[in-house]
C-alpha cells in the first residue's frame, strides 16, 4: 500500500533537516514509539498499538538506507513483528524536504507499507486516513519539541564507539489508539454520505 502525506515545519530547511535526521532526538515525537537501543546503524524499539481493548507491541528495527543532505532526502527501511505473532508490518519511508520560504519547510513523506494480521483488518480504505492522523500528531509533537515545550528527548549511554550498542533512555509512550485515529475520518465520511442523502431527499420532495 502506498501512502502519501505531508506536513510543515516552522523552521528553515537546514534546521528542519538536522532535527528530522537525528533519530534519537526525534523518536519521542513518533506516536506510540519507544526507541530502546542503537547498534551499528540499526535502531531497535517497539511501537505500542491499541485496537479496541487489545494492546499489543510491534517489536522491530529501522535502518537508514539513504541520507542525502544535498537533496534533503532520507529513506528509512523499517520492519515490525507483533509480539503475539499475529501480524507484521514492513515499510519503506521516503521523506523529502523543500523550503516554502526562509522560515518554513514542507516535508513530503511517501510510504510503501505492507501490513498483515490484526492491524491490517482496519481495511485499505481506512488506513490512509489513520496514517494522515498519526502524521499530524507527529508534526504537532515535533513542533512542541522544537519550541522546547515537550519532554526532553531520549538520551543514550555510550562508550564513544558509534558502532557499539547504545541503550536509549526515554519515557514510556502511550499506545496508539488505532480505533480512535480511524474514528474521526470514518465519521466524517459517514456524515458526508448522510448529508448527501438528506439533500437528495429534500430535492426530490420539491
Amino acid at each position: 500500500m502506498d501512502l502519501t502525506n505531508s506536513f510543515d515545519v516552522a523552521r528553515p530547511i537546514d534546521e528542519a533537516w538536522a532535527a528530522l535526521t537525528d533519530v534519537e532526538r526525534v523518536a519521542p515525537c513518533l506516536p506510540g514509539a519507544h526507541l530502546l537501543e542503537v547498534e551499528d546503524g540499526e535502531y531497535r524499539g517497539v511501537v505500542r498499538v491499541r485496537l479496541g481493548r487489545i494492546v499489543t507491541e510491534f517489536a522491530g528495527s529501522a535502518t537508514i538506507a539513504e541520507q542525502n543532505a544535498t537533496d534533503y532526502k532520507i529513506v528509512v527501511n523499517g520492519q515490525g513483528l507483533d509480539a503475539r505473532g499475529e501480524g507484521n508490518a514492513d515499510a519503506v519511508v521516503t521523506a523529502k524536504l523543500e523550503p516554502l520560504n526562509d522560515t518554513t519547510t514542507r516535508v513530503l513523506v511517501d510510504t510503501d507499507l505492507t501490513l498483515t494480521g490484526r492491524v491490517a483488518q482496519l481495511g485499505k480504505s481506512v488506513i490512509p486516513d489513520v496514517s494522515a492522523n498519526l502524521m499530524a500528531q507527529f508534526a504537532e509533537n515535533l513542533a512542541a519539541m522544537l519550541d522546547g515545550t515537550s519532554a526532553a528527548p531520549g538520551r543514550a549511554s555510550t562508550n564513544g564507539d558509534d558502532r557499539a550498542r547504545r541503550v536509549i533512555e526515554m519515557p514510556e509512550p502511550e499506545a496508539i489508539d488505532l480505533m480512535d485515529a480511524a474514528r474521526t475520518p470514518v465519521l466524517k465520511r459517514i456524515g458526508a454520505i448522510v448529508a448527501g442523502l438528506l439533500a437528495l431527499r429534500w430535492w426530490w420532495r420539491r
